[in-house]
Parts: structure tokens; sequence; C-alpha cells
């Protein structure tokens, strides 16, 4: 398989490194925004090509793994790219899923292409989790926890901060709501109850740190609705500790079965991750896979994990993964 890369930041890279962990794949071009003169990779004789000119490549690409933000490129990419190449995405907007997958889809669709959307770990692997439990326990209840983590969206929006230099945000799970939650109480549990965030800021000079704090804590939607804590750090503290992308999540399914519902269950899946970005990487390698053999047999169109049948994302054959994994 021939893949391209289209957007060269963290998981772009991620997406380099994975290539080289999967034999069956080669990497063709690399598309970029910037200059790329400006863009090192670090695959030998592999290409890096504007974006301007990636259409002139479609031929020489079997699936362009898509590497913008959820926020502002995908919604426009990814339809736009589905014209010309099978693509895999990692839009990762809950709430916008079905006008994402809609719009995809006609691009997809009209021009006889794959499309899969939403890969990664959450959309997707714990999407998976989800829909497994629900089918296996049709009377119970769901539970999402994420991190202890890094997250980038908050983090980016603690940065557009005014007085704020630099800044990482923690996604932390409330130990009591997982401990309720795995011993079957079936807590009802608000946002507050589920998580808290850590802030670990760098000011500027001169600014105002209670002012930061306020405008931090009572941010709509991201701080409001969360018990939050603001540490007030420096540059090198930043650095030298919180450098790194790490994350986490558990999915529950607690539910019952019997006649008189006497039997009670609880489902766990979880993830601890030394890197959120080259762990998401590889799970788009394996759908890449999996887009290009559906591609060979003659689908088009938009799909997300759900669609996809587990035997199309691995390396093995059908023989060798009944003998070895089933």
């Amino acid at each position: 398989m021939r893949i391209a890369i289209s957007g060269y930041g963290n998981l772009g890279r991620g997406v380099e490194a994975a290539v080289r962990q999967n034999d069956d794949m080669e990497l063709a071009a690399v598309f970029t925004r910037r200059d790329p003169a400006s863009v090192k990779i670090r695959t030998a004789g592999v290409p890096v090509v504007p974006v301007s000119e990636a259409e002139a490549w479609k031929d020489k690409v079997d699936v362009l793994i898509l590497c913008g933000g959820s926020a502002t490129d995908l919604p426009k990419q990814t339809p736009e790219y589905a014209k010309h190449f099978h693509v895999v995405d990692s839009f990762d907007n809950h709430a916008h899923i079905p006008e994402h997958f809609a719009a995809v889809h006609q691009a997809a669709q009209s021009s006889n292409h794959v499309a899969v959307i939403s890969v990664g770990w959450d959309p997707g692997l714990f999407s998976l989790a989800r829909v497994y439990a629900n089918a296996v326990l049709p009377e119970g209840r769901d539970y999402t926890f994420w991190g202890r983590g890094v997250s980038q969206g908050h983090s980016d929006a603690i940065r557009r901060v005014p007085g704020v230099r630099n800044a990482k945000q923690y996604t932390v799970p409330v130990p009591a709501a997982l401990d309720a939650v795995r011993s079957g109480q079936n807590p009802e549990l608000t946002t507050r109850e589920k998580h808290t965030r850590e802030c670990y800021v760098v000011l500027e000079e001169g600014a105002d740190a209670a002012a930061v704090e306020k405008a931090i804590k009572t941010m709509p939607d991201y701080f409001e609705p969360y018990d939050t804590t603001v540490h007030f750090i420096s540059e090198e503290e930043l650095e030298a500790k919180h450098a790194g992308l790490p994350h986490a999540g558990v999915v529950f399914r607690t539910g019952v079965t019997g006649f008189d519902k006497e039997y009670h269950h609880v489902i766990e899946y979880s993830l601890k991750l030394d890197s959120n970005p080259e762990f998401t990487t590889s799970v788009l390698i394996a759908y890449a896979r999996a887009a290009h053999r559906l591609a060979a047999e003659g689908a088009k169109g938009a799909k997300t994990v759900f669609d996809i049948p587990p035997a199309y994302l691995c390396r093995q054959s059908g023989e060798e993964l009944r003998a070895h994994l089933l």
C-alpha cells in the first residue's frame, strides 16, 4: 500500500513512524501547507509536496491519511480529498460526526472512493468497546472516563487567554467515581463528578495571575463545568515535567441479565498511552489497510469503525487469525 500524509505535525510524524512498522505499506509522499523546503521528514527519498499539487498524486497513492485538526481542517479537507483519494481521518468532535459523515459520504460516494472517518481511540476503539458492550448487555449503563492525560484542545484554549505564554492541561478522572462504577453501583454522575482539570500555566511577564486564573476557571464548556486547579510554573519546569503528550481512558458498561435481573456484570476496557498522537496514528494506519481492502472490493462512500470487519485491519490472513487470535 502506498500511503500519503496530509499535514506534518504530531499526527503526521506519528503516521510516518507507524508506516515503518507495517511491512505491507510504504510512504509515498507528504503534503504540506508550509514551504516544503522547511519540512524535514525522517524517511529518505520521500517527497514533500505542496498541498496545491496533491491532486496530481491521486494515481500514485492508495490511501491518504489526513492529519489536520477537527475544528477547522477536517470538515473542509476530508470531503475535498475524498473526491480524489481513498482517505482516513481522525475527526473527533463527537457532536458533529453525523454531519461530517454526511458531507464526506456524498463526496466519496460520487467519486467512487472509500473514506473512513473518526478513527482513533475515542472516537474509534472506545466506540467499538461501547457498541460491543451495548449489544451484549442491552439493559445497562455506559460510562467513559478520559485521563489522566494531556488535552491538546484544552491546552490550546488556555494558551489563548491574555497573559498566558504557555500551558498544558490534564484531564483527570475522579477516583471515587471510577470506584463507584467498577463496584457496580451504577451511579448517576454529573460532568463535575466524573473529571477534574489540572492546568499548568506559564505567565507572560507582568501578567495578572488572579485574572488569568479567573479567566480559565470561568471559561464556558472548557473549564466552567469542572473543578479546575491552576498551577503557575516557569517555562523551564513546563519543559522539564510536562513536555510529553500522554493520555489514558476507560470505557465501562454495567448491566444485568437473568429472568429476575439477578446477575450483575461490569465490562471494562482501558488504555494507558505514553503518546496520544503516536497511538492514534497506529490506529489510523490499521484503518488505512481496511480502506484499501474495501476499495479493492469495490466499496465506496464514508465508513466508520462500526462498518469495518476486524479482520480487514490486520496484516494476517484469515487462516492466521483463526489459528492464533481467535
